[in-house]
């Protein structure tokens, strides 16, 4: 069996609009785009770009927004005007946005007020030519706009000075489109999205992902999940943030496509907040990640929720412990299904089929998947044997952003893209995912896997999150760390280190333990392995 992946994001997007036209497409803060609002809005916005910007085709437009109704609106009135997506993490620095506006040769800019300030700061040394800025409730009703972009600016004074040389607010570039949006010619190879990926290892590049990449996913991922998916039926828990790739494709493609509606969650860090979000309503599909499970659930407010329409649970952007999935169905009652992507691969590769879950792998490859594990020396390896993961299929990306060489050292001449993570391919064809190949700790000749000494260590009671590092020790090998944010201060090393030898072979105990009342996290929520062990690096020297 194969699908049509022929079709662009702007088509798939029209149809909907069109198909579903009275259904609810976003709801944010208490007010709700149906998909005929949605298809107004974006095309006002696409029409802005056609007629009061000097922006073409091709180029690229930065989108710096939190999960609010202005993305989606933005993101496919860019789409509609032929431009390139560059989505911008709003918690970015100025020199990281400098970087991403720069790399990208990003023209113009749209932000949201509260965090314009650091993109002001450098926004003269980038090519941006234009600046949108919106303020939090721009979307809203008239009343409720004045009141609560008032109470942001001045009651609660979230929304730091800043200046821009060329700037308009988004409701202005949504009253000057006088005349209609004009389709313009694309092709499903063209670049839709440029998704930057590798910040926390190295320098950001710039995955291009094509409209025919994006469709591929989406629609992989609906096939796969047709028995759950139910057009016009599911209302979806969107926390993570849509300018990353897994919640993108989840919530602005394969939801969409479907007619189905999206709550946006703008700050899921806020735990109350959320929860309260969530209080009445009829949620039936919820995409989140290990971090997030536990932090929800270590509030008694939403182990009070109603879940009784919850349907399923998708995890992904790092690895499910076994306590973590034990402990969310239990409090929710609802299945959990593991899924595995990276950014180059749009993002989705596999997941577990809701009829068939098998804790501890990321399930089976997608249509259209295929998938090999190799050996160092680039040779396949039979089922049963770990080696890393090499991915090929319609999802993956067109390759980095202006960079051959980075391209080439991932992807050869027949299409497979090298993940970098370690993986078993069972003989049942399910996958399970052992380490990133960069986290992997050599203890004197035998290889210790981060994610295996973490899920053992979080079967603990009192352990609430854990990290494993690898730290040189000098003699070419290395010593396995953790560092353990615990519920119990009386917690010992003592009584960690004997829990960890119940389970793990010697080596793989840890030899250093440190407490911690927080970890590093990325902007999603997952912990940043790369930071502690630098820190433990730098604090040797």
């Amino acid at each position: 069996m194969s699908l049509n992946y022929d079709r662009t994001l702007a088509e798939v997007f029209a149809q909907s609009c069109k198909q579903f036209a009275d259904c609810k497409a976003f709801t944010c803060m208490g007010h709700t785009l149906s998909y005929a609002e949605l298809d107004q809005l974006s095309g006002r916005f696409a029409a802005y770009l056609q007629q009061h910007t000097q922006l073409k085709p091709g180029d690229r437009i930065a989108v710096q927004l939190p999960n609010i109704l202005q993305y989606p609106v933005v993101v496919f009135g860019a789409l509609r005007a032929g431009l390139v997506v560059v989505n911008t993490n709003p918690l970015y620095t100025p020199h990281e946005i400098k970087h991403q506006l720069n790399d990208s040769g990003a023209k113009a800019l749209v932000v949201l007020a509260n965090i314009a300030k650091n993109a002001a700061a450098i926004i003269s040394e980038t090519k941006v030519e234009q600046v949108i800025v919106t303020e939090l409730a721009d979307l809203h009703p008239p009343l409720k706009r004045i009141l609560l972009n008032f109470a942001v600016k001045y009651l609660k004074k979230m929304v730091p000075p800043f200046v821009f040389p060329h700037q308009v607010s988004l409701n202005t570039a949504l009253s000057l489109a006088s005349q209609p949006w004009q389709a313009v010619a694309q092709t499903p190879d063209d670049i839709a999205v440029l998704q930057y990926t590798g910040g926390t290892t190295g320098v950001a590049k710039g995955a291009m992902l094509t409209h025919r990449n994006l469709v591929a996913n989406m629609a992989q991922l609906n096939e796969r999940m047709k028995n759950v998916f139910r057009p016009k039926q599911e209302l979806y828990v969107a926390p993570l943030p849509l300018y990353h790739i897994y919640s993108f494709t989840i919530h602005c493609a394969s939801a969409l496509a479907l007619g189905n509606h999206n709550l946006l969650i703008p700050n899921p860090r806020d735990i109350p907040g959320f929860v309260k979000a969530l209080q009445g309503v009829n949620f039936t599909f919820f995409v989140g990640l290990n971090t997030l499970f536990n932090a929800l659930m270590r509030n008694p407010d939403f182990c009070k929720l109603d879940f009784s329409h919850l349907r399923l649970t998708c995890s992904g952007g790092m690895a499910l412990t076994h306590e973590t999935a034990r402990h969310w169905r239990e409090v929710t009652g609802a299945p959990m299904s593991e899924g595995y992507g990276l950014t180059e691969t749009s993002p989705v590769v596999s997941n577990n089929p809701l009829e068939n879950v098998q804790d501890g792998t990321v399930g089976l490859p997608l249509i259209d998947t295929e998938v090999k594990v190799i050996d160092e020396n680039g040779t396949a390896l039979p089922s049963g044997e770990a080696g890393e993961l090499c991915v090929r299929g319609p999802q993956v990306m067109k390759g980095y952003w202006q960079r051959p060489e980075a391209t080439a050292e991932v992807m050869d001449s027949e299409g497979w893209f090298m993940t970098g993570d370690i993986a078993v391919i069972q003989g049942d064809g399910f996958i399970k995912i052992v380490d990133r190949k960069k986290d992997m700790i050599n203890v004197s000749g035998f290889k210790v896997f981060p994610n295996e000494v973490e899920d053992a260590l979080s079967n603990h009671p009192d352990i609430v999150e854990v990290a494993i590092v690898g730290i040189p020790d000098g003699e070419g090998s290395e010593t396995v760390k953790a560092f353990i944010v615990t519920a119990n201060e009386s917690l010992t090393i003592e009584q960690v280190r004997k829990f960890a030898k119940e389970t793990l072979t010697a080596y793989k105990v840890p030899h250093l333990i440190e407490f911690r009342k927080e970890l590093p996290k990325t902007n999603v929520g997952k912990i940043l392995r790369r930071e502690l062990r630098d820190q433990e690096i730098a604090k040797a020297k």
